[in-house]
């Protein structure tokens, strides 16, 4: 059997394997019930900001065909919360933490990354699917100009690399990778989730109080492979794919299409243990496919 070597540098990050969880359905405590956290490569925490957020109203989960639609709307308790109670209680394991970083504006943003900046924290993933208050609500991440100018921001006030999670619902998503690049973000993680919507025909109304949602799971994978072999080939940074994953073999077709390293989202809320269930998962399938690094892997791949 051929002897695995799972371990990875993400943009200067060194990883035992390639899988982390994704911002937005990994919670310290709760996910540490059922497994142990310091098998992953890393952990990517959900999203915080400077201050509290509420977030939106509910309903704000449905299910759907392959997947599920959330609108929680980023719902957190603040930065200094964040540090005294998730911050603190991931200590205890050996694995880099990644905070996913949300603002409503440039100087939001900039406020959340100064109160961790001397933390434990590793890296910040910036997700930059909030809308700008100051620009009418339109998402920083749907135009290059703007993820630009927030990257460069963030970038000058962090002491840590960062991140920049792009989203699917644009036109082209190798322009925003593109323009993240060339405002010094040191990686990229993709697909956040594509826009989605349903409606509860016996009452008539959106089943989502927010109307409109985040869809993820297994049915958006393809749309994610393709955005990753994109923007593998159109950007030099390293990726973080993910969208959909829920095997090894899984996180095997991200890797082969570009990505650096992996996350699992969706897949934890059907499977609790489903991050480190991929970490053996990708294991099992190196071993019978006779890959002996994560490198390997990705050569393999014929286009």
């Amino acid at each position: 059997m051929t002897k695995v070597d799972l371990s990875v540098n993400f943009a200067g990050l060194h990883m035992k394997n390639p899988v982390t969880t994704a911002s937005g359905t990994f919670a310290p405590r709760e996910s540490g019930e059922f497994y142990d956290i310091s098998r992953l490569g890393a952990v990517i925490t959900k999203g915080v900001a400077a201050q509290p957020w509420q977030g939106n109203p509910t309903p704000r989960i449905a299910e759907t065909y392959g997947g599920m639609l959330n609108a929680v709307g980023l719902q957190n308790p603040g930065a200094a919360e964040y540090i005294k109670k998730d911050l603190a209680y991931l200590a205890d394991f050996d694995v880099p933490v990644i905070a996913n970083l949300a603002g409503h504006s440039i100087d939001e943003y900039c406020a959340v990354t100064g109160m961790l900046n001397d933390t434990s924290v590793a890296m910040y993933e910036l997700n930059i699917s909030c809308p700008n208050v100051k620009q009418g609500g339109i998402g920083f991440g749907t135009d290059p100009k703007m993820a630009a100018e927030v990257t460069a921001a963030v970038k000058k006030a962090a002491k840590k690399p960062v991140i920049v999670k792009l989203t699917p619902n644009v036109t082209d998503i190798t322009a925003i990778a593109k323009a993240v690049e060339d405002a010094g973000a040191d990686a990229v993680s993709l697909i956040n989730t594509l826009l989605g919507m349903r409606i509860d025909l016996r009452t008539k109304r959106s089943l989502l109080a927010n109307g409109t949602g985040g869809f993820s799971g297994p049915a958006i994978k393809p749309v994610a492979i393709r955005m990753v072999y994109q923007v593998r080939r159109a950007i030099k940074l390293p990726i973080l794919g993910l969208g959909g994953i829920m095997t090894g073999e899984d996180a095997a077709e991200f890797l082969m299409a570009g990505a650096d390293a992996i996350a699992v989202g969706t897949g934890a809320l059907v499977n609790p243990t489903a991050p480190v269930d991929v970490v053996e998962g990708l294991r099992a399938f190196m071993e019978r496919e006779g890959y002996e690094s994560i490198a390997a892997l990705k050569a393999a791949f014929q286009g």
